[in-house]
């Protein structure tokens, strides 16, 4: 009997499309406006800095995909001090130009309330369209399945009441605020490992990737991201 994986693990070639996922979910948000006020030139912004997160993710951790590429995960295993990106400031600058300054202060409001304690870090949670299509979610499930696999504890920051609701159902706990400028609040999210039965001792970390057929990227706007 053929069983549907849950999600598929990403690879270097998914990246443009993990990129247009984040450009999409985060650009009509508050978090998204306040990132990059210029609206004409956000999905540009916020996908440039994307690809330097995505790209580091596959280095030192994990992305996942839904098998119809409606949805992504992007983590990062915190087991271990982790290095920047590489060329991090100069590519950082190059990709914000005049908006450099509040990515700046949201990775440093991130990094200030981040766990010190080995755990599993869902950095990008990108499933455009409304809540009820049930992408995010899907996503989500079964990322946390793979993470569950390593005992570790999973973390994650949240800025909207839709992905609140979303992470307390998959028995996230609220943690620290996170204030970002005047008006937008984001909110860290804590799960604890479960109890795993039947843990074994092969190498969990690399699930059977079945073939994963995407559309192809969009034009212009819509470019690959960190």
């Amino acid at each position: 009997m053929n069983v549907t994986q849950p999600v598929v693990r990403a690879r270097w070639c998914d990246i443009g499309r993990i990129a247009d996922l984040v450009t999409e979910t985060l650009a009509p948000t508050g978090l998204g406006a306040w990132l990059v006020p210029d609206e004409r030139r956000r999905p540009t912004i916020l996908t440039a800095v994307a690809r330097i997160w995505i790209e580091h993710a596959l280095l030192f951790g994990d992305a996942f995909l839904l098998p119809n590429g409606t949805a992504a995960t992007v983590w990062f295993h915190r087991y271990r001090p982790i290095p920047p990106p590489a060329r991090h400031a100069d590519r950082l600058t190059e990709a914000c130009g005049a908006h450099l300054d509040r990515f700046l202060q949201f990775d440093q409001a991130l990094a200030a309330r981040r766990p010190t304690e080995a755990h599993n870090h869902l950095a990008l949670l990108a499933a455009p369209g409304p809540a009820e299509s049930g992408h995010a979610a899907a996503a989500l499930a079964g990322a946390q399945q793979w993470m569950d696999t390593l005992g570790l504890p999973t973390y994650a920051e949240v800025f909207t009441d839709d992905d609140q609701e979303l992470f307390r159902r998959h028995a996230y706990t609220q943690r620290d605020a996170v204030p970002l400028g005047d008006h937008t609040i984001g909110h860290s999210m804590w799960r604890l490992s479960p109890p795993w039965k039947g843990r074994s001792s092969r190498n969990v970390r690399s699930p059977v990737r079945r073939p994963l057929v995407l559309p192809h990227n969009n034009p212009s706007t819509r470019w690959a991201l960190r």
